[in-house]
């Protein structure tokens, strides 16, 4: 997580957080699928032909050592680009509940779509 989280971010993760106590898979479920694509849109691509570390440690192939040899940096997403992102998870459940018609996936999709949608509905 970095240090400059949105509104809507900070209520995802306050809203995950009371789903998990209260045993709302859905709930938890859509939550979790968004801060994962927030999470993503944040990542910032290595260059090309770049090596994603220099010092190789001798305990584990490949990976990295050192002190913040692990660091990556994010890109700074602002509250537009993350409802904007809420908005590309609730139309992609949407897609799906079109597919699945009036199955009981189809309804927990709208269920997902309903807590998403309350995310925007916020200041």
């Amino acid at each position: 997580m970095n240090d400059h989280t949105t509104a809507i971010e900070n209520r995802a993760r306050t809203w995950l957080s009371e789903a998990v106590r209260s045993h709302d898979a859905v709930t938890v479920s859509a939550l979790r699928s968004l801060l994962g694509a927030i999470g993503n849109a944040e990542a910032v691509p290595l260059p090309a032909g770049s090596d994603a570390g220099t010092l190789q440690s001798e305990h584990v192939a490949g990976a990295a050592a050192g002190v913040g040899a692990a660091e990556a940096e994010r890109r700074v997403l602002t509250d537009d680009d993350v409802a904007a992102l809420v908005r590309v998870e609730i139309s992609e459940r949407r897609s799906a509940m079109a597919v699945y018609g009036s199955s009981e996936r189809s309804h927990r999709l709208a269920a997902e779509v309903v807590a998403l949608e309350g995310l925007l509905d916020r200041p």
